[in-house]
Order: structure tokens, then sequence, then C-alpha cells
């Protein structure tokens, strides 16, 4: 399976994002999904993830009451970005992993990243 991330860009403080990460060659079937960012001279950090089965969401403290995951049937996993701020400024990436526990630490497949600027 290959993940294709789209839907980043320049947003104003408090604005809102959404992105969206779409699988190609297969499914997500099966596959737990989750997004990481990376900001510049940061290490690449956890932001969210969900289950296969929509059920179960986990989220980084950080952005907690303002971003939502969900995925919408077995392609696509959706990042909903709302209240952003400068220091969400990042490239997102979203990955996937058979393994709940691997998909937010070390996630097998990854996709390329998409840029989220929060301007001030």
């Amino acid at each position: 399976v290959q993940l294709q991330a789209s839907g980043g860009g320049l947003v104003q403080a408090g604005g809102s994002l959404r992105l969206s990460c779409e699988a190609s060659g297969r499914t997500f079937n099966g596959y737990a999904t989750s997004w990481f960012r990376q900001a510049p001279g940061k290490e690449r950090e956890f932001v969210a993830a969900v289950t296969w089965s929509g059920g179960t969401t986990s989220y980084a403290d950080s952005v907690k009451g303002r971003f939502t995951i969900a995925r919408d049937r077995a392609k696509t996993v959706y990042l909903q970005m709302n209240s952003l701020k400068p220091e969400d400024t990042a490239v997102y990436y979203c990955a996937a992993d058979p393994s709940w526990v691997r998909v937010r630490l070390t996630p097998n497949l990854w996709g390329q990243g998409t840029q989220v600027t929060v301007s001030s």
C-alpha cells in the first residue's frame, strides 16, 4: 500500500485545515492509521491515530480538543485541524501499521509529507 497525504497549506492562526491520507495499491483494510508531524529543527512527533474500525482514537496532548482524526471507508483518513496555532506549523505525514501500538510509535508505512504553515 502507498500513502498519499494532501490538504496542507497556509492559514492564519485560529483557522482550520483538513488533511487527507489516501491509500493506493490496496486499501487500509486491517491497518491502523496515524498522523505525525515534524517542525523545522525538531524531531518527528506523533499527532493522532485511529484504529482500522474507526472506533478508537488517540491524540497527542498538544492537539486534543482541536484536531480530529476519522476515516471514511477503506481508503481515506482525515485529520481535521481547528483553532490552529503557529506552533502547529510543520510537515505532516500520514502513516499506517497493522499494530495499534506501532502505528503510534514506529509505523511501517509512511506517506510523503504535506506542509502546514500557520501564520500569527
